[in-house]
């Protein structure tokens, strides 16, 4: 079956994502746009998932948990599961060589925790949108040895992309499946997000991917065969 995506969207706990990016107001905003599936993608963490897997499980939209890693070079990893336990593993993996830092809210922005009813449960006081302590030399290996599939992002943008930093795209690093909003030149399969940092940045029903359900596992899977074909 035909699945509309966006796997790339930032909440409220991203010090750079908007107050009104909740996860009921994500997941009903998707759900207007047409959407099948989403992922929520914040930096360096995946607090908020939870609740908008629960939220999106009520209202029958398939939430991935997800998180935009940020490399000690500055490349932003968009890191997929299927389950949040592994996700939580790559994350306390990461709280152990992430750098620590306090957040200044009044400069950077609120890094805020939220249930399933959008209630504030804890707020992140390390600022997020800093080095994980991961090379991008080791990053694949270690996202796949936690169950995931890591995905550089928006490899066509200059500012963190894998391209940008680095000046190519080095295949030997391991990755299947690529970012991107334009045609890159990068050949492997390509997803295409929008990075949404405001509800209403997120993805028309425009990018799909094939899939033999509409669920968690589906999806990953279908996803995992892309990755597949990228080996070919």
């Amino acid at each position: 079956m035909k699945l509309y995506y966006d796997f790339h969207i930032h909440s409220c706990l991203s010090p750079c994502g908007d107050d009104e990016n909740t996860p009921n107001n994500i997941v009903n905003m998707a759900l207007i746009k047409g959407l099948h599936v989403i992922a929520l993608s914040d930096h360096n963490t995946g607090k908020n998932c939870p609740a908008a897997m629960a939220v999106g499980k009520e209202n029958g939209l398939v939430v991935l948990p997800a998180m935009e890693l940020t490399t000690s070079e500055d490349i932003h990893i968009l890191c997929l599961f299927e389950k949040y336990e592994d996700l939580q593993r790559l994350e306390r993996y990461i709280d152990g060589r992430r750098l620590k830092i306090k957040n200044k809210p009044e400069i950077f922005g609120r890094q805020r925790i939220l249930n399933e009813r959008d209630e504030p449960i804890g707020e992140e006081e390390n600022l997020l949108i800093v080095s994980s302590g991961i090379s991008v030399e080791e990053v694949a290996s270690l996202v796949k040895g936690f169950d995931g599939i890591p995905v550089p992002a928006h490899i066509d943008k200059q500012a963190n992309g894998l391209v940008g930093v680095l000046g190519a795209f080095d295949y030997t690093l391991g990755f299947e499946l690529i970012e991107s909003t334009l045609d890159s030149g990068v050949a492997l399969p390509r997803i295409t997000d929008s990075d949404a940092h405001y509800l209403w940045d997120i993805s028309e029903a425009e990018h799909w991917i094939e899939a033999k359900s509409c669920s968690a596992h589906g999806v990953f899977e279908a996803l995992k065969k892309m990755c597949r074909q990228g080996k070919g």
